[in-house]
Order: C-alpha cells, then structure tokens, then sequence
C-alpha cells in the first residue's frame, strides 16, 4: 500500500513539474531567432489622436507601415494592451517595398469618459527592433441619460 501511494504521488510529482515548465516558456524571451531573414520596418503613424466622440460610439484606429528591407516582412503577434479593443493586421509575407496595416476597433462603451490612451502590441521580423507600440487615444464624451 505505502508502494502504491508512493508511485501516486511521484506521478502526480512530474504531472506538476510538466505544467509548471510549460508555463514557465510562455514568459521566457524569443532568443532562437533567425536573424538573417529580418527585415525593416518603417511605420507612417505609430501614434493616433481620433479626437473627441460621445460614450457608446466605435472608433476604428489606422496604423501604416511599409517594408523598407530586403526580406519578408512578417508580423508574428499583434495583441491589444486591453480588452476594449479588437487589433487585426495584414497577414502573410509583406514582400520589400510592400505597404500593410495595423489596424483596431476601440469599444467606448468599455472605456471611462475622458482623456483615454490605448496600445496595441506588435512583434515582427525587423532588424530596428522587433516589438513595436501602437498608441492611440483621444477624449470620450460623456453622454446624458435618455429620459
């Protein structure tokens, strides 16, 4: 019996070591990089000023950027600093030369009235840093209640 218990908890042991290392590698660092294949990026606006609307309202934000390399540029991630925004991208390979967008639907109606400044996050292939930040922001009106 004491065998028995022995093996459980051995097993139960290295079931929790295994999960644990696997959440330990989401927060390492990138370090096997190919760096050969990089490329640049040349962002038009990393920073997005959609001026003042009224509570409740979407804002779609755009960013632009060009392929100023000699490679494919690719973004690998593109994630929002918060949940009131919807990030989408221009996928696949953008060949040199080539022009995509970054863009994100901003929610109001999960926002607080006032003076507001989002992110959105994006990795990619570049040579001139591969973790980029996407500000944007503006005022939010508040809007009287319908009687």
């Amino acid at each position: 019996m004491k065998s028995f218990i022995a093996i459980i908890a051995l097993i139960s042991m290295g079931l929790f070591a295994c999960n644990t290392a696997d959440q330990s590698k989401k927060n390492l660092p990138v370090t096997n990089i190919d760096t050969t294949n990089f490329t640049k990026i040349q962002w038009q606006d990393s920073i997005v000023n959609f001026g003042s609307v009224n509570m409740g309202e979407k804002i779609q934000v755009v960013f632009k950027f060009k392929n100023i390399g000699d490679k494919p540029l690719i973004l690998t991630n593109v994630r929002a600093g918060c949940g009131c925004t919807v990030p989408d991208y221009t996928k696949g390979a953008i060949a040199p030369g080539g022009e995509g967008v970054v863009t994100g639907e901003f929610d109001t109606n999960k926002a607080h009235p006032g003076e507001v400044h989002k992110n959105i996050f994006v990795t990619t292939n570049t040579q001139n840093g591969i973790n980029h930040t996407l500000t944007f922001g503006g005022t939010i009106k508040e809007t009287a209640p319908a009687n």
